[in-house]
């Protein structure tokens, strides 16, 4: 049978190796094979003694710790990485796991998260930590809906604004209604409605409702409220 599997751990913050390694200490599946502190540090360690899974920080002092995943990942030998970070950002949690990261957990998760993330990296799995799903899940869903939008240039040169009013007016509300609702004047709206019939080359208020529907800015199912 196998000995347990060897761990680096890879953080400018002493204190938080310290934790990560009595947690680990705990876990008879792995062993802590050593620490560092620096990116320099941490790319020798793996060159040198082989670990089968590396536990690192992205916010590290002297590299960009995407970049050290990318260089771990080019190696003969390549470890397991999990990503334990601070960061929430959704760019640095799909580009880990685009560059080869395994599992994303944050530091202020359970220390569950960590064994649980532990397991399944050293499966081959991948394990996202449960406090960053639902945001991955809501871009997700953003990007399918853009993605399954047709795409209009011209629909980018209108303002906020006159996004806003383009649907209202496409749902079927008045000049007079609109003004009310968005707390501005009669003759804005007009102007808006103006700008809208210009830029996108309107000649009625049908061809404004058919381009709302195609570019799925309406929902024809949806009941419309009265003028």
């Amino acid at each position: 049978m196998s000995g347990p599997l060897k761990v680096l751990l890879i953080d400018d913050h002493p204190l938080f190796r310290e934790g990560l390694r009595s947690l680990i200490a705990g876990q008879t599946a792995y062993a802590v094979l050593g620490e560092a502190g620096t990116a320099r540090e941490a790319l020798e360690l793996v060159r040198t003694q082989s670990p089968d899974i590396v536990v690192l920080d992205i916010g590290l002092p002297d590299a960009d710790g995407i970049e050290v995943i990318r260089q771990l990942r080019a190696m003969s030998q390549p470890p397991r990485i999990l990503v334990v970070s601070m960061h929430t950002r959704l760019d640095l949690v799909a580009e880990s796991l685009r560059q080869g990261a395994l599992g994303y957990v944050l530091k202020g998760s359970a220390p569950a998260s960590l064994v649980h993330a532990l397991d399944a990296v050293s499966r081959g799995d991948r394990y996202l930590d449960g406090a960053i799903v639902p945001q991955v899940l809501l871009k997700l869903d953003e990007y399918a809906e853009r993605r399954s939008r047709p795409v209009d240039p011209a629909y980018d040169t209108l303002t906020r604004r006159e996004q806003q009013i383009l649907r209202l007016l496409a749902e079927g509300r008045g000049v007079a209604t609109i003004a009310a609702e968005l707390f501005i004047s009669r003759k804005t709206v007009e102007n808006h409605r103006s700008n809208i019939f210009g830029k996108l080359s309107f000649s009625n208020m049908a061809e404004l409702v058919h381009y709302a529907v195609r570019m799925g800015i309406i929902d024809v199912n949806e009941d419309k409220p009265s003028r």
